[in-house]
């Protein structure tokens, strides 16, 4: 049985209750077939006269009571477990740190939670009740087949082991196989969500169709990992099968050629028959409902796997120091290094700076020179693995993360506007900011083109902002940032990127007004937005290279510039 289900369930209070329900229902309904076997033989043979048919009809319908209990509380116990597991994973997607999100592709995540975790309705609703079957009622059948005649039931015992051990050598194979199955699956989803996702590119592009083709290619693929499966399932029922109708064989001929030769009686007879296939049912049911949840299994441990991954998340609880000054602090980098899961080469190394209170600091450089690792660091999405950030003196990973995170503003280079109104998209750091506040911040931002939408601020846009331009988008990521006038810190990333001239303008006046008396850090490679630094510092392969003050000669500054502009690979739209 799986542990870590096993482990969630007796967790949950209501899902205990179901299952206790669904496995004790299962047992008394399989432990009633020896009153059904006792009360038929004895009709059959004389031994009891017709009335008790009505007890026999009484058992049946007890039996068919307990099959329905059975079941309603299994479908109560799985919806209950899928719901817990559900919940956990999202708490935990929640907690995880974009680098820790990067680990997992979304379509995948998508597949996990719905398609793959419905996979467990056959786990819980079939599997688990069929292990307590095959635990009580085989015993049960052979202590009374003892009782009742010693050679068949020697044979029963001798003979009933073979079901499982047959069941688990093809068991093995079809875990594997399951398991790939799965992974095919989720291949499937995650290129599935991201070709959709890309569609416009794709099309603009010419990529439309060879994309098709890779849809094509990797639904092929999960098709015939599907049709493995299924022959790997089927061999196991026909190897299940055959080794039951053998080991009855075995029990059925003596017993006829003894009651022919008038050494056994009718009613020993037909008991024994009636009794010893209940012997090798539940084994059998088992092993063929094992298959049937494997596919459930697969995805709850990549559930699993998902919610025991260790991640920069479980650390932050640690801290709950609150930052130490409510005014815009003094950040410094002591050695700082940090390393990505899975690259060799750090992204950042060795790192030393100090940023005073109220500094504005551009970064500039190539991609991948660790200009965003380092706003990651500071925003706590990422841990060094050697060194240490400080605010105002006191270490960064010792602070309560909500509390710091509630002195910053960030302003990533592609914001992400969610499916509802403006206004809400621009109060998201800000949920209790008011409708005047709201507007304020869009002005202060220079997003006067909201006026001009069909319902203004209730205009609803998007997923993504797929109605906005890309200036439009940016315009309203720094409102969102004006609608936070607690923040002492200022993070930006690439704000300019991929606009026109006029939305660069329209960014970089509302940036210019949102970093007055705030400690800002900016991640630029357009001179309008290096025109805002006090102080600009060069990272090259995860070092600092260049830190050139603002009092300094302007001709090195602007050689800063010329540097940062043909290293960066971002460019207007």
């Amino acid at each position: 049985m799986h542990k870590d289900l096993l482990r969630l369930m007796r967790a949950e209070r209501a899902v205990r209750l179901h299952l206790a329900v669904t496995l004790v229902a299962a047992v008394l309904a399989g432990l009633l077939v020896l009153v059904q076997a006792e009360l038929l033989a004895g009709v059959l043979s004389g031994r009891f006269t017709a009335a008790a048919l009505g007890a026999l009809a009484a058992v049946v319908g007890v039996r068919a009571l307990l099959a329905w209990a059975q079941g309603i509380f299994a479908g109560r116990t799985a919806t209950g477990v899928k719901s817990a597991l559900r919940h956990r994973l999202l708490a935990r997607l929640r907690e995880l740190s974009p680098g820790g999100l990067a680990a997992h592709r979304s379509g995948e995540l998508v597949t996990l939670t719905g398609r793959g975790l419905d996979g467990l309705d056959a786990y819980l609703t079939g599997y688990l009740p069929s292990i307590a079957v095959a635990a009580v009622v085989p015993i049960a059948v052979l202590v009374r087949l003892f009782a009742a005649d010693l050679a068949s039931a020697v044979i029963v015992l001798v003979t009933l082991p073979l079901i499982p051990i047959f069941g688990a050598l093809v068991g093995m194979t079809t875990k594997a196989v399951t398991e790939r199955q799965y992974l095919a699956l989720s291949r499937l989803g995650g290129h599935f969500l991201d070709v959709v996702r890309g569609l416009p590119t794709l099309r603009a592009f010419g990529r439309a169709r060879h994309q098709a083709g890779v849809i094509r290619e990797v639904a092929e693929a999960h098709r015939s990992a599907t049709m493995r499966t299924l022959r790997v399932a089927f061999l196991s029922s026909l190897v299940l099968e055959l080794c039951a109708s053998l080991s009855l064989a075995l029990v059925a001929v003596p017993i006829g050629l003894r009651l022919l030769g008038g050494s056994l009686d009718l009613t020993t007879a037909l008991l024994v028959l009636l009794l010893a296939p209940e012997a090798y049912l539940p084994l059998r049911a088992m092993g063929t409902r094992f298959h049937a949840s494997m596919e459930g299994v697969a995805a709850a441990d990549a559930a699993f796997a998902v919610l025991d991954t260790e991640g920069d998340a479980r650390r932050e609880g640690a801290g709950r120091a609150a930052p130490p000054s409510a005014g815009p602090p003094e950040i410094r980098l002591e050695n700082v290094t940090v390393r990505y899961p899975g690259r060799e080469a750090a992204a950042l190394e060795d790192v030393t700076l100090t940023i005073g209170p109220g500094e504005r600091v551009a970064l500039v450089g190539e991609s991948g020179g660790g200009k965003s690792t380092l706003l990651h660091l500071l925003l706590g999405f990422v841990q060094p693995a050697t060194g240490r950030v400080l605010v105002d003196g006191a270490d960064l990973r010792e602070l309560d993360p909500a509390a710091w995170r509630a002195r910053l503003a960030f302003v990533a280079q592609r914001p992400h506007l969610f499916a509802t109104s403006v206004a809400d998209n621009i109060r998201l750091g800000a949920p209790g900011a008011s409708d005047e506040d709201v507007r304020r911040a869009a002005e202060a931002a220079h997003a006067d083109f909201v006026a001009a939408l069909p319902q203004g601020f209730a205009t609803v846009v998007g997923e993504r902002g797929a109605n906005l331009s890309a200036g439009q988008r940016q315009r309203v990521a720094l409102a969102r940032a004006f609608c936070r006038p607690e923040a002492s810190v200022l993070l930006l990333d690439e704000p300019t990127a991929r606009l026109d001239g006029r939305s660069e303008a329209a960014v970089v006046a509302g940036t210019a007004e949102l970093a007055r008396g705030r400690t800002a850090v900016i991640v630029a490679h357009r001179p309008a937005m290096i025109d805002l630094a006090d102080r600009i510092i060069r990272l090259h392969a995860g070092r600092v290279v260049a830190d050139t003050a603002d009092a300094e000669a302007g001709s090195g500054r602007q050689g800063e510039r010329v540097a940062a502009g043909h290293g960066e690979s971002g460019g207007e739209a």
